[in-house]
């Protein structure tokens, strides 16, 4: 009876210390978490900048350089080239949906075409720099490519629509046209400075679907009719 007090006391203070060893493992498991994502961000957005560049120097060492990260450190968040390389480029998707929801609040639609338009073509310089490697993503994975054409078609789309609403963009045109038309111009160029010349490009092509005055904008149609006829025949 004398002794229960004290292995009360021994349990209580057992408890009291493991608890609190807990919350110290706790915090010190979340740190560095939080940690692998601060590097994890920075290794995609080195990563952007140096396959974007392209040439000789687009490795991975060159990427953990300018992401002030070891080479290890890399290859924990992305054991394969390619798994940085699929990364990179989601984020990149991601990013211009993003913006496009960002866009559609601004007071001119047709800039806010422009803008995004323009926004593709850094996108599209970052694929240059991968191109081979992403080549056999998207063969090994259509998730991926649905992915994309889902995400940048839904994003371009609704801009589109909101400035052929506005009577200022001509209508007959769907965003699958505008993004076959982006991508030509990008690849068209394959020589240093090229993307100076596609914005420049940009520029004259979206001036050239604005509704000339006097004009109507057409109401932008999905598909045409036309499939639907031959169905019923």
């Amino acid at each position: 009876m004398q002794h229960c007090p004290g292995p009360a006391r021994v349990l209580s203070n057992q408890f009291v210390i493991y608890i609190a060893g807990m919350d110290d493992h706790t915090n010190r498991t979340r740190k560095p978490r939080a940690d692998a994502m601060r590097n994890r961000e920075r290794v995609l957005e080195a990563a952007k900048a140096v396959f974007s560049a392209g040439g000789p120097e687009a490795s991975l060492e060159a990427v953990a350089k300018r992401a002030g990260v070891g080479i290890g450190t890399l290859y924990r968040h992305f054991p394969a080239r390619e798994d940085l390389f699929e990364a990179v480029y989601r984020r990149e998707v991601e990013q211009l949906s993003e913006l496009a929801e960002e866009l559609k609040n601004a007071k001119d639609p047709v800039d806010a075409l422009r803008r995004w338009l323009r926004s593709n073509v850094e996108f599209v310089a970052t694929k240059k720099g991968m191109s081979a490697a992403l080549a056999l993503t998207f063969q090994s994975s259509s998730e991926l490519a649905a992915f994309s054409m889902d995400r940048l078609t839904k994003a371009i789309g609704s801009l589109l629509d909101r400035a052929v609403a506005a009577g200022q963009i001509r209508g007959d045109l769907g965003p699958e046209d505008l993004l076959r038309a982006l991508v030509g111009m990008c690849y068209m160029h394959d020589q240093p400075g090229w993307q100076s010349s596609v914005l420049r490009m940009l520029d004259v092509f979206v001036d050239g679907l604005r509704v000339r005055p006097g004009a109507k904008s057409k109401t932008r149609v999905a598909k045409p009719a036309r499939a639907a006829a031959k169905r019923k025949r």
